[in-house]
């Protein structure tokens, strides 16, 4: 397993222009890394930074200053079009709403990265079946979403995640549309990414979704507590 961490934030801040007189701290110096096979938990109240930093993290805002490597590149002044190619290469999105394509089969939606990459179809059909199995919709290939159960869509979501391969997998909210038992079903599927070698950051409000992580990054007030 490669040594190099998949995320390194080194003094990362972020300042939001409001008004002329307003201008928001949202991120105050975050330093932080995460190696490969790691699970993390990252918590914080509402206006605590957890949402921004998930966005930086993403590749989706950029620091104001201080700097992001992810998976030892560093993501400063990389064009937009380049940007979006290492988001589809190398982070794998799993949010609240599963945001699944939806008069399209779950084998389709988990297809759909692969598509934007360019991989031929049988080879896509192949990778994406294996994905679904993988987070046990293996028998599901061919259900609408809204023939799947809320638990049931995020699974297919995360395969969408996972079927590109990448070094990471980060999740924002995951379980915040579901009910007990289908967090649970969600964070098993988790686990066993995690136990193959994954690394997941996932963002959550939640204690006992947390605990399921290997370890938690609190924040409060754009900082590491």
């Amino acid at each position: 397993m490669s040594s190099t961490p998949v995320i390194a934030l080194d003094d990362v801040k972020r300042t939001y222009r409001v008004t002329e007189e307003v201008i928001v701290h949202a991120l105050r110096g975050i330093t932080l890394q995460i190696a490969p096979g790691d699970y993390v938990a990252v918590m914080g109240s509402s206006g605590s930074g957890k949402s921004t930093l998930m966005h930086i993290l993403g590749c989706l805002d950029a620091p104001t200053s201080g700097r992001y490597r992810l998976d030892g590149t560093d993501v400063r002044d990389i064009p937009e079009d380049d940007l979006a190619d290492l988001r589809n290469r190398k982070i794998g999105f799993v949010f609240q709403a599963f945001n699944l394509v939806p008069r399209t089969s779950a084998l389709a939606n988990v297809e759909l990265p692969l598509t934007y990459a360019g991989v031929p179809r049988a080879v896509r059909k192949a990778r994406a079946a294996a994905a679904l199995r993988a987070v046990g919709m293996g028998d599901r290939l061919h259900h609408l979403p809204s023939e799947l159960s809320g638990g049931q869509q995020q699974r297919v979501a995360v395969a969408r995640a996972i079927v590109t391969n990448p070094p990471l997998v980060l999740a924002d909210e995951p379980t915040g549309n579901l009910d007990s038992h289908s967090t649970s079903d969600v964070l098993d599927v988790f686990e066993r990414l995690h136990d193959a070698g994954r690394t997941i950051v996932l963002i959550t409000h939640e204690e006992d979704v947390a605990a399921r992580a290997q370890r938690t990054i609190r924040l409060g007030d754009g900082l590491v507590l």
